[in-house]
C-alpha cells in the first residue's frame, strides 16, 4: 500500500489537476449549461469510464516500464513537464477563453452524452500525462506490488475527480451566470490556472 503521507500528497496533486481547466471540464460545463444538470451527470459518467481505461492502461504499462526500461520514465517526465507548460500557455495566451464561458452545443441523447464524455476523457492528453508522468512518482517497490499501488492511486484520483466534477456540473449554470456578471474574474481565473500549471511543470521537471 501507498504510505498515507504520500497518498495525501498525491491526492493534493490530483485535486490541482482536476481544478485545472481542460477538455473534460470545458465539455461538462458547456453540456450542463446547454442541456441541463442531468445531461451533465450522464456525460460525467462517461468521463469516469474513460478514467478507468486510463487507470488500467497506466497500471499495466507502469509496471512493465519500471521492470524493463527505468530510463524511459525520465522521457515521460520531461514530456509531461513540457505539456503542462503548453497548457499554461493555452490558459493565458491572448484570445483564450475560460471554460466558464458558455458554448452552444446541440441537444444529444443519453447514449451519445455518455459516449462523448468517454471519448473526451479517453483522448484527453492532460489525463494521460498525469497517469504516465505524475502518478509514477508515488510508486515505490518498497511499498509492495507496483500494480496494486497504481490501482490504489488511480482510484484515489478517480474519486477526487468525480467529486469535483460533479460539484462543477451541478453548479455550472450558476457559475457561468456569476462569471458573466464579473468578466474580470474570467481573466483572473485563466491566469491563476496558468500559474498553477506552470508551477506543476517546474516541480515535475525538478523532481
Amino acid at each position: 500500500m501507498v504510505p498515507l503521507p504520500d497518498l495525501l500528497l498525491f491526492a493534493g496533486a490530483a485535486l490541482l489537476m482536476v481544478l485545472t481547466p481542460g477538455p473534460n471540464m470545458i465539455y461538462l460545463i458547456s453540456r450542463s449549461i446547454c442541456q441541463g444538470k442531468q445531461a451533465g451527470v450522464i456525460s460525467l459518467l462517461g468521463v469516469i469510464a474513460g478514467f478507468l481505461v486510463h487507470m488500467l492502461a497506466a497500471a499495466l504499462g507502469i509496471t512493465a516500464l519500471f521492470m524493463t526500461v527505468p530510463l524511459a520514465y525520465e522521457i515521460l517526465k520531461w514530456a509531461g513537464a513540457a505539456y503542462l507548460l503548453y497548457l499554461a500557455w493555452q490558459a493565458v495566451r491572448p484570445g483564450s477563453k475560460s471554460p466558464f464561458e458558455a458554448r452552444d452545443l446541440p441537444v444529444d441523447t443519453p447514449r451519445k452524452l455518455f459516449a462523448m464524455g468517454f471519448v473526451t476523457n479517453l483522448l484527453n492528453p492532460k489525463i494521460a500525462v498525469f497517469y504516465l508522468s505524475i502518478l509514477p512518482q508515488f510508486i515505490s517497490p518498497e511499498n509492495g506490488e507496483m500494480f496494486s499501488q497504481s490501482i490504489e492511486l488511480g482510484l484515489t484520483q478517480i474519486v477526487i475527480s468525480f467529486s469535483v466534477n460533479l460539484t462543477i456540473t451541478l453548479s455550472a449554470a450558476k457559475l457561468a451566470a456569476w462569471f458573466s456578471n464579473n468578466p474580470r474574474w474570467l481573466a483572473t481565473q485563466r491566469y491563476v490556472m496558468g500559474t498553477v500549471l506552470a508551477t506543476l511543470a517546474i516541480r515535475l521537471a525538478r523532481e
